[in-house]
This record gives structure tokens, C-alpha cells and sequence, in this order.
């Protein structure tokens, strides 16, 4: 026989297991999108909590280019596929076609046997003391009830929301210390290239990745292509990894 309250036992503790684990950490990826999941993987030595306010994860990924589930990547990025053993197929001698559905089931896999993930989850704010030490989170169904937030504590955040750049526009609007600009017009070929040079920390211990580094600093926007969200994801979790290591 079917226990209800055994199985909502079994539920509740078993999360709130995870939260409590989640509550004091190296590191907070805000976003679980293809540089988020990127960051979050090659972080995963240290004790990291990827929050997503969404219920599933993968960002950008699933819908391909107007609901055709295929992305492209460069060739330069073949490497961090197969560390997350997603197939390819190559079109030209720079660009390979990859299946969007096994690259955000594969992402997702990969991480969520490494690293707590938090989803329906949203950040609201940040802790600012000697920078940004942590988040301010609630759930996301609460909308626009009255819900006071808790907060988690880490030693870095990262900014890997997308077109939004909700933590980096919140941090901004606050501190007053640097400017969101906003995504700028489409040129993928500069976007790509421009997002994963300008990756990295945008405030004390803030660092931004993906799709928000182009909303912090005005650049282009790219389309369907994802190399840079994944050298973008990486970089900005070496950048980390070789600090917290320091």
C-alpha cells in the first residue's frame, strides 16, 4: 500500500537536505542556461548551487533557431562537447550542427550529478558587504505576493541570466558601481567573439557569462550559434577556480 505522508516525508526532507547544503558555498551560478551549466561542470570541485528560476533548465538551447532543434557551434568548442559527450556533425570546416535537445539533456545531466541545482527558484537581490557575498533569493511562483526572501551565502557569484542580466542590473542599480547597457543588435560572427573576451568578474566578486555579458556591455547578440556561451561558461569558471584556489 501507498503511503501519502510517507512519500511527502520522504520529499521534504530529502530537499531540505539540499537547501541546507546549499545555504553557505564557494560558489552561486544564477541561471541554468548553456553557459550557467558550462560554469557551474567546470566548477564542480568546489561547492557550488546553480539556481534557476525556471522549472526545467537549458536556457536558449531547447528551441534551436526558431523552433528547428539544431544549433551550431565552431570547431574550437569540440572539446568542452565531448567532455559532455554530445555528438556533432560537421557542416563546413569551421561549423558543426549539434541536436539541441541531446545538448540541453546532456548539460543538464552532467551538472545535476555534480552540483546542487535550486530551480523554481529566483534571485531578487544580492549581499554587498567587501562585494557581493551572496544572493537574496525567493521562490519564483510567489510573484508579486508579499514573500520576504532568504539568502544564500557564497564567496563568488555568477551572472549567467541571459538577455536579462537580472543579478549584474540589480547589483548596478544598488551599488552604482558600472552600468548595464543593454544587448545591442545582431552581428554573430563579433558577438561570439566579444562575449567570451569581455567574460568575467564585472564587480567584486561578481562575475558575468553568456548572453548577460553582452547586456552589461552593450554588445551584439548572436542567434542560434552557441560556441561562445560554452568558451564563455568556461572561462569564467577557470577565472574562478584559479581564485578560490589562490
Amino acid at each position: 500500500m501507498v503511503d501519502e505522508i510517507r512519500i511527502t516525508r520522504a520529499i521534504i526532507e530529502s530537499y531540505f537536505e539540499r537547501l541546507k547544503d546549499c545555504l553557505d558555498v564557494d560558489v552561486v551560478v544564477v541561471g541554468g542556461g548553456p553557459s550557467g551549466l558550462t560554469c557551474a561542470y567546470y566548477l564542480s570541485d568546489f561547492d557550488v548551487c546553480l539556481i534557476e528560476k525556471n522549472l526545467s533548465l537549458g536556457g536558449g538551447i531547447w528551441g534551436g533557431g526558431m523552433f528547428f532543434n539544431k544549433i551550431v557551434v565552431q570547431k574550437d568548442v569540440l572539446s568542452i562537447l565531448d567532455d559532455f559527450d554530445v555528438s556533432y556533425e560537421r557542416y563546413d570546416e569551421e561549423h558543426y550542427v549539434v541536436d539541441a535537445i541531446e545538448l540541453a539533456s546532456s548539460l543538464i545531466k552532467a551538472v545535476s550529478r555534480e552540483v546542487e541545482i535550486l530551480n523554481g527558484v529566483c534571485v531578487e537581490d544580492v549581499v554587498v558587504k567587501d562585494g557581493v557575498e551572496g544572493v537574496v533569493v525567493n521562490w519564483s511562483a510567489s510573484g508579486d505576493l508579499h514573500v520576504d526572501p532568504l539568502v544564500i551565502s557564497s564567496r563568488v557569484v555568477v551572472d549567467a541570466t541571459g538577455h536579462d542580466a537580472v543579478v549584474c542590473r540589480v547589483t548596478a542599480k544598488k551599488t552604482k558601481a558600472f552600468k548595464v547597457e543593454g544587448e545591442g543588435y545582431m552581428h554573430a560572427d563579433l558577438a561570439e567573439r566579444l562575449v567570451v573576451e569581455r567574460s568575467g568578474e564585472v564587480y567584486k566578486n561578481l562575475f558575468v557569462t553568456g548572453m548577460a555579458v553582452a547586456s552589461v556591455y552593450g554588445l551584439p547578440r548572436m542567434g542560434p550559434i552557441f560556441g561562445g556561451m560554452l568558451l564563455s561558461g568556461k572561462k569564467v569558471a577557470e577565472i574562478i577556480s584559479g581564485r578560490l584556489r589562490s
